[in-house]
């Protein structure tokens, strides 16, 4: 797919809780097929250094454009004591300090797409959160990062955002429930205002579903696994799915799933057991 302008690959490989493992699971993606990775800038549940080391020797050999590389800001809360900021300086400053950080740890000059990992409050956006918004958009402006993102929102915070905002978000990056429709009210805000909604957690998430004969039985009648028929089903909900395996076969049957064609009534079948 194309973002204003921007190449979006149909999967995305994601690099949470995968600590010293990192670079060589990056590799192993990149050798699988995958050509969009997903990082954070937020030491406790991501090792980007390590994202960097294991991207280095496919962008000397492809370039920087052969891949779609997204990584987040995170408030303190979300972070541990290694931080990529000074927790004493303004919002924005800490974001142009991790964005900083970011590129170093990745080796880039620029980004594709940088997410705000998730507001500051539960409910509403607060001062911070603008303030965190601004200083994105204005890296967004210098062309250090051409696409903006937020994670972890409800609909209510990414309407607000989407009101308050002069650089829209493309992207909202969510945990999917299919207890909550596969995230129905956030797609609706996704669909309504043109933004790409990546889908993580896709399988985690949701055990009773993946895990269902039914899904088992409608998978197998299509050459299929049930992991890939659950990618099948988020990419036909308008989703950009996220994966984390760090199995190669995995990997592979993940990427193999976008050439298969289910049909919408056994698609269908695998929804209704989450509503």
């Amino acid at each position: 797919m194309t973002v204003d302008g921007v190449e979006v690959p149909p999967f995305l490989y994601g690099t949470a809780w995968k600590e010293q493992a990192t670079e060589g699971l990056v590799r192993q993606a990149l050798a699988a097929g995958f050509r969009g990775i997903d990082t954070a800038n937020q030491r406790k549940h991501y090792h980007e250094a390590g994202v960097g080391a294991g991207i280095r020797d496919f962008l000397a050999e492809h370039g920087r454009d052969a891949l779609f590389l997204q990584t987040k800001f995170t408030f303190r809360p979300g972070q541990d004591e290694r931080l990529p900021y000074d927790p004493a300086a303004p919002v924005a400053e800490q974001v142009r300090q991790s964005f900083a950080s970011s590129l170093e740890h990745l080796g880039v000059a620029h980004l594709d797409s940088l997410v705000l990992h998730g507001p500051s409050q539960r409910e509403g956006l607060g001062p911070d959160d603008l303030e965190a918004w601004q200083a994105m958009e204005a890296l967004h402006d210098a062309g250090q990062v051409r696409l903006l993102g937020v994670s972890n929102v409800s609909a209510a915070q990414l309407e607000a955002l989407w009101a308050q905002a002069r650089v829209k978000p493309r992207f909202v990056q969510s945990r999917c429930f299919a207890v909550r429709g596969w995230n129905a009210d956030i797609r609706a805000v996704c669909r309504e205002r043109g933004i790409v909604c990546q889908g993580f957690s896709l399988l985690t998430a949701n055990r009773d579903v993946w895990g269902h004969p039914v899904t088992s039985e409608v998978a197998a009648a299509h050459g299929m696994v049930p992991a890939q028929l659950i990618f099948a089903l988020a990419l036909r909900l308008g989703m950009l799915p996220l994966t984390g395996s760090s199995d190669p076969e995995h990997l592979a049957l993940d990427l193999a799933e976008l050439a298969l064609e289910v049909p919408d009534a056994a698609l269908e079948r695998v929804l209704a057991l989450s509503a």
